[in-house]
């Protein structure tokens, strides 16, 4: 069968469909059926009549406080689409192509795969034409709970709200940062649900809102929170920024912002994963009654919140940039006190300074750690112009750590020397960096005198920073600082067209020795985009 024939093929079957709905609707309206009740039909058609529940109940919320693993199948779906509440004009189910080992969430489209309709996979369903989203109903929810398909919403509604907000972690320790997690909203008294996910190597905390809130006060309030946690267990990475479900607190061109797989998928639950669990992680026995049993959030009582758990912005203290050093009335105060120091430390300056971490409090090495930590422009920037910010993390840190150390930049030496003098701390450092080798080189030219101003303060240091206008002849400073130091020297660049500038500069600015003749400039690209 050719095209031709599919495509006549496929408006006979339109036709015959528009005629069998016109039948259908023409056979009800005689039998007084509303499509409501015909729903309904469909949704209990597993249900023993002795169990439908009255029709008043479908509509009075307070009816599904009460639902257990007894109760009635529309009670259960009702409660879940009260609690779990995204865009209901599109949804996504999963896929997974086995020959290929990958699986997504993709949108639920009425044309895909539609002869003449769909323009996969040449055109991608955002830009095609002929698109049409498939509602999220009652149907939907109740194939998901059954398991005939895998269901995720989009938690952020066309006007920027929400109804709820979920964390999402899946680190190796997840579960020690979601029992911190757990530990701080006790202490302030915030409802929970903690999710096994899928996998079961992972777990999503969920916290429900009474009304719709903007998805930027509901970002501020999981920031708070995770903010706050981190300075009871400064491990939990500032990459649990970036996995809030809504994403981001403008809806991106074009899309509708980042999807979240919805709980109780059938199979994950016969190995008791995508359920909720207890504070010793183990599944609650009944998980209707646990649903039942949550409580939400006024938006008042999160805006107190948001001020009692953060002071100032909400990612914390972190490095400031030049803007925020314009503002010092801001500045925020680091709350520590000399009992989270020892007396004195040694730290080893090698690649990076290793600060050992015994006897420092949780809550000072999570300040330590801000000191080599930054908000990405670039994040703000993408979201600033509605665009996605996948693959942008809100926060960039360049620290790390291994069993016994936290390990910053040395770049932070003098702020890290500064905050432990301001607590007394008797700080002495263990030379381990690596010296090079000596070079036998000169340099070929004549600076100016600013350039000659600038190269004297930068030898007076072993680290430092030139920072000049556009033609100030930096390049040409940094050989002439390499001829004076004699030491190999690693050159790094952003730009390929800054890899050749300095080729060009070297090779007419450095002589290199009799004995260094056979002396290359070596070279390697690559990088990523923050």
């Amino acid at each position: 069968m050719n095209y031709d024939e599919l495509f006549e093929k496929y408006n006979l079957l339109l036709n015959e469909h528009k005629h069998l709905t016109e039948e259908n609707k023409s056979l009800k309206a005689q039998l007084g059926v509303t499509d409501f009740e015909h729903a309904k039909v469909n949704i209990t058609k597993y249900v023993s009549e002795e169990n439908t529940i009255p029709d008043d109940k479908l509509h009075d919320e307070t009816s599904f406080f009460n639902v257990n693993n007894a109760s009635d199948s529309i009670s259960k779906i009702k409660l879940f689409m009260l609690l779990f509440k995204g865009r209901d004009d599109v949804y996504a189910t999963r896929w997974e192509n086995k020959k290929k080992a990958t699986s997504g969430y993709s949108p639920v489209c009425l044309n895909q795969w539609q002869a003449g309709l769909c323009g996969k996979p040449k055109v991608s369903c955002d830009k095609c034409v002929n698109k049409s989203y498939a509602n999220l109903d009652e149907h939907v929810i109740e194939d998901h709970l059954r398991g005939n398909i895998v269901a995720g919403i989009y938690p952020m509604l066309p006007d920027e709200t929400c109804h709820f907000l979920a964390m999402d972690f899946d680190e190796a320790d997840w579960q020690k940062d979601i029992s911190i997690l757990r530990e701080v909203c006790t202490e302030f008294n915030i409802p929970i649900a903690v999710e096994r996910s899928q996998s079961g190597n992972g777990g999503h905390v969920w916290l429900f809102f009474e009304n719709r809130l903007s998805a930027a006060m509901a970002r501020k309030f999981g920031t708070s929170l995770l903010t706050y946690s981190m300075s009871k267990r400064y491990e939990i990475r500032f990459k649990s920024y970036d996995r809030l479900f809504p994403n981001q607190d403008t809806m991106p061109k074009g899309g509708f912002g980042n999807l979240i797989a919805l709980p109780f998928q059938k199979v994950a639950r016969g190995n008791n994963n995508s359920e909720f669990v207890n504070e010793r992680f183990e599944s609650y026995s009944d998980q209707w009654a646990f649903l039942s049993s949550i409580q939400k959030i006024s938006e008042n009582t999160i805006e107190n919140l948001i001020s009692k758990l953060c002071r100032g912005h909400e990612l914390g203290m972190l490095k400031i940039d030049e803007e925020e050093t314009q503002k010092p009335w801001e500045a925020q105060k680091a709350n520590l006190q000399q009992a989270d120091f020892p007396k004195q430390i040694e730290i080893v300056k090698a690649n990076m300074l290793f600060v050992p971490k015994a006897a420092i409090s949780q809550r000072a090495l999570n300040h330590l750690k801000r000191l080599a930590s930054f908000k990405n422009p670039m994040f703000f920037r993408q979201q600033a112009m509605r665009l996605s910010t996948y693959g942008h993390p809100r926060v960039i840190s360049c620290a790390d750590e291994t069993t016994n150390y936290l390990c910053l930049p040395r770049g932070c030496e003098i702020d890290l020397i500064s905050e432990f003098e301001q607590f007394g701390v008797d700080v002495h450092f263990i030379d381990k960096t690596n010296h090079g080798k000596t070079i036998s080189v000169e340099f070929n030219g004549q600076l100016r005198d600013e350039q000659s101003l600038a190269l004297e303060q930068l030898l007076q240091h072993d680290t430092g920073i030139l920072s000049g206008t556009t033609a100030f002849g930096k390049t040409v400073v940094a050989i002439k600082l390499i001829a004076e130091r004699k030491v190999n020297t690693l050159i790094l660049v952003d730009k390929i067209s800054l890899l050749s500038q300095w080729n060009d500069r070297l090779a007419q600015f450095l002589i290199i020795r009799a004995s260094f003749k056979t002396f290359q400039f070596g070279q390697g690209q690559g990088g990523r985009k923050f």
